[in-house]
């Protein structure tokens, strides 16, 4: 039977710790598997890593990884995955609005066959002007930009398959983006409907200038879906229509000039817009041409294909009797 992992991020949840082990350890005896539990300390301030450490001295099953400063949560599900010895890894949050008994209707997904079972807080708790608006918006724009048609990209809860994870690199705060990030290797990703409860204790560490940081992600990771292996395409094509122009706008000007007009006088504006277009597209070619070489260098030196193989069939032999 597959090993499974839990990867639970750890910030200043001191009165979240002992409910969520307790809940947890009880929803993973009923799923008869063999588990560990790896708690992130994402250098908390409070009691949490020496509740932890505690817990460490009672159950053979924890393990916990205590950051050298306060990284973010992407760096602490990332320092976790690494560590993580399942052939499942599930993350979840450590305040306690994920509910460990959501679990199984995960790993459910799992076995079916998917590499990722992603969490939808379909009926959500949050404030309706703070978070619900904001967070709906983020999500249409995210599905759009990753041609993932997931509701919630937002929620840490989801389960993977460790070979999923292996060629996912996460930095910056791209882990909400992992079934997208994942697809570019063909991951099967489904989504499963999952409680979402109100913060039992302490203070949330999202705001609303996060969503404004997300809108970035969703830049980043459209241009890494679309041309992470050829940004020629995109930085080309907007060098092509800036040369473009910005030719045609000289031409026209060294026409005028030609007939005898003063256009500097006349198309001064006209004339610098011209060159600005010009010059700004023959830097997007450089740009393009740079990326090129940056990327064939990135794949070469570290032997990474641009491709990932589910599996591989082969006839199987007949064995042949000895002596016939």
């Amino acid at each position: 039977m597959s090993m499974l992992s839990i990867v639970i991020p750890i910030h200043n949840e001191e009165p979240s710790i002992l409910p969520l082990y307790d809940r947890l350890t009880a929803v993973l005896e009923a799923v008869q598997r063999p588990y560990e539990i790896l708690f992130v300390d994402d250098a908390s301030t409070d009691r949490s890593f020496e509740l932890l450490a505690n817990l460490v001295e009672t159950d053979g099953h924890l393990k916990v990884i205590r950051l050298r400063r306060n990284f973010g949560q992407t760096a602490a599900l990332s320092a976790g995955f690494h560590e993580a010895k399942g052939d499942v890894i599930l993350a979840m949050d450590g305040d306690l609005q994920h509910a460990p008994e959501d679990i199984p209707a995960l790993l459910e997904k799992i076995d079916q066959g998917y590499d990722i079972a992603s969490g939808w807080r379909k009926r959500r708790v949050d404030n309706a002007i703070m978070r619900k608006l904001p967070s709906r918006i983020a999500n249409w724009m995210m599905a759009k930009a990753s041609g993932i048609d997931l509701h919630d990209f937002g929620t840490t809860f989801k389960a993977y398959r460790a070979e999923v994870l292996k060629d996912v690199n996460l930095y910056g705060e791209l882990h909400r983006f992992i079934p997208a990030l994942a697809s570019m290797y063909g991951a099967r990703v489904a989504e499963v409907p999952i409680r979402n409860v109100p913060r039992a204790a302490g203070d949330s560490h999202y705001g609303i200038s996060r969503t404004f940081r997300v809108m970035f992600d969703i830049l980043t990771i459209k241009f890494m879906l679309k041309y992470f292996t050829r940004p020629m395409h995109f930085f080309g094509s907007l060098g092509l229509t800036g040369t473009g122009l910005g030719g045609l706008i000289m031409f026209y000007l060294l026409v005028k000039k030609i007939l005898g007009t003063d256009i500097v006088v006349e198309h001064g504006p006209l004339m610098l817009a011209g060159g600005m277009l010009f010059l700004g597209g023959i830097m997007m070619f450089s740009t393009g041409l740079i990326g090129e070489m940056m990327m064939r260098t990135y794949f070469e030196s570290q032997d990474r294909r641009i491709y990932a193989v589910r599996e591989i069939l082969t006839r199987k032999q007949r064995s042949v009797p000895e002596g016939k």
